[in-house]
């Protein structure tokens, strides 16, 4: 979606928005509008269940003469409460009405510009689609809403917020586009080749083949891709924008191209959403392009493990045994617990490569955390507080929330094996969440240190305020927020 900035209304606009807050008050940049429209707005507005409440949209039929479609007006509520997410979803919301009654060119006037600037980011995240498969889509279907632009006698800073928020934008984009693939498409070599691509934006972009992980010994990542024919890659994306000798964070993600469990084979309902198991990779990915194309001032290195987990021939077993990086050894309970071995070596040659003053990995790691969660946050494991306070403060600000959840000695000893250092599960079913977070701690050399667990976020069945259904592209958005408040600050 296109966003503009004028100083008058475009004359092909179609739609002009106003918004209206509680008891039906019309804004003051909605008033000229209604003086064109002969009062067209103050007089609907009065008029049946419409009161302003936020989310509430009306469409009005305005006089001919001022050459337009239609006028919405759009409740706010309690405005003076509104922080910038606020605004995004509301404009989220919009866009979706907007599409369902066909508008194509909107005109926002205002005397807020920089705020508008969110309404106009929400509805472009709301706008995504994800049609490169289809071949026939009906009129009715059809995503119409082209274009925004927000009309101001002052423009003053809203080129610079527009740009910052729009890198924003597309690095969720991509995120979201590399999580809706299928894996027949998307598998890791492939994913490696689009990571490269960041290049364009300043990344610099290393890949590991599997040769060069048996070198470094890991077997653990290496073990969850022997029964595919799609060879493994590990994925590391630098962006210098910190000074030289600046410390680094590390985003590191799990990318699981298709997970079906393995030998351990998944039910058969439902296993095509496992194409998704790498909304970890994915959202690292997107975070690094935004981070670059805005020109983040901050040193950040993101890493990904792309496998494929496949039943063959070839396929590891439950009760086989892998040396991982580090030489501790992980008896393989499950093989549908894999992406904890994933991450185990890709943390690990993280914290020895990098040496990051904090590290942070986003998996869809276990189903446990939807039992605990549900759909509306992902789960955060630490081992530093100050860590985990900042990114739950980040989450809150952009509404991609984060609950903590425990580790603790306890729970670590429930992962010892009988033959190796450790098993790649815990307690039967209980805490499965924490199996997962604990293993992957014993694999960041102390380094202070987070683990999203989004496996009930990364997908939505339904359309949200700012994500239509399918890939949410959770993580991105957040993690922005905590670079800028943290790194940059």
């Amino acid at each position: 979606m296109e966003i503009a900035l004028a100083t008058s209304f475009p004359d092909d606009a179609d739609t002009i928005v106003v918004a209206v807050g509680e008891g039906r008050q019309l804004f003051p940049s909605a008033e000229p509008v209604d003086s064109q429209a002969g009062g067209a707005i103050s007089r609907a507005v009065k008029t049946g269940k419409f009161k302003g409440n936020k989310g509430q949209m009306m469409d009005i039929l305005p006089p001919e003469s001022m050459g337009l479609e239609r006028i919405v007006a759009v409740g706010t509520g309690d405005y003076s409460v509104y922080q910038p997410v606020d605004r995004q979803y509301l404009g989220g919301m919009a866009s979706a009405h907007l599409d369902k009654i066909g508008a194509r060119h909107v005109a926002i006037p205002t005397s807020d510009v920089l705020n508008v600037c969110d309404f106009a980011h929400g509805a472009s995240l709301r706008s995504y689609r994800f049609d490169n498969y289809r071949t026939k889509i009906k009129d009715e279907d059809r995503h119409t809403l082209t274009k925004i632009t927000l009309v101001a006698d002052d423009l003053t800073g809203a080129e610079e917020k527009l740009a910052r928020l729009g890198h924003l934008a597309d690095g969720v984009t991509l995120t979201r586009d590399l999580v809706s693939e299928p894996a027949n498409t998307l598998f890791p070599t492939e994913f490696a080749r689009r990571a490269s691509e960041l290049s364009a934006v300043g990344v610099d972009v290393d890949v590991l083949g599997e040769a060069k992980m048996a070198e470094l010994g890991m077997g653990a990542l290496l073990g969850v891709g022997q029964g595919s024919e799609r060879e493994s890659q590990l994925v590391t994306m630098r962006w210098q924008g910190g000074a030289e000798g600046d410390p680094w964070l590390a985003i590191v993600g799990k990318g699981v191209c298709f997970d079906t469990g393995g030998i351990s084979l998944k039910p058969g309902a439902g296993m095509e959403e496992m194409k998704f198991d790498m909304a970890g990779a994915g959202c690292v990915t997107g975070l690094m392009h935004a981070l670059a194309a805005r020109g983040a001032k901050a040193n950040v290195v993101g890493v990904i493990g792309c496998v494929e987990n496949m039943p063959s021939h070839n396929a590891q077993r439950p009760g086989d045994v892998v040396t991982t990086m580090s030489g501790q050894t992980i008896e393989v309970i499950n093989t549908d617990a894999e992406g904890r071995l994933v991450l185990a070596d890709a943390l690990y040659y993280t914290v020895k490569t990098f040496k990051p003053k904090q590290v942070i990995d986003l998996a869809t790691l276990t189903g446990a955390v939807m039992v605990a969660l549900g759909t509306y946050k992902a789960g955060i494991f630490s081992n530093d507080d100050a860590l985990a306070a900042d990114l739950i403060a980040a989450g809150d600000a952009v509404k991609e929330e984060l609950w903590r959840l425990p580790l603790g000695d306890r729970y670590d000893k429930d992962i010892n094996s009988d033959i190796a250092d450790m098993k790649n599960v815990g307690k039967g079913r209980e805490a499965g969440s924490t199996a997962g977070a604990i293993l992957l701690q014993r694999f960041v050399e102390g380094t202070p240190w987070a683990h999203l667990d989004i496996a009930g976020t990364a997908w939505t069945k339904g359309d949200e305020a700012i994500t239509p259904k399918g890939a949410t592209g959770y993580g991105v958005r957040l993690l922005d927020r905590f670079v800028a408040d943290n790194w940059e600050a």
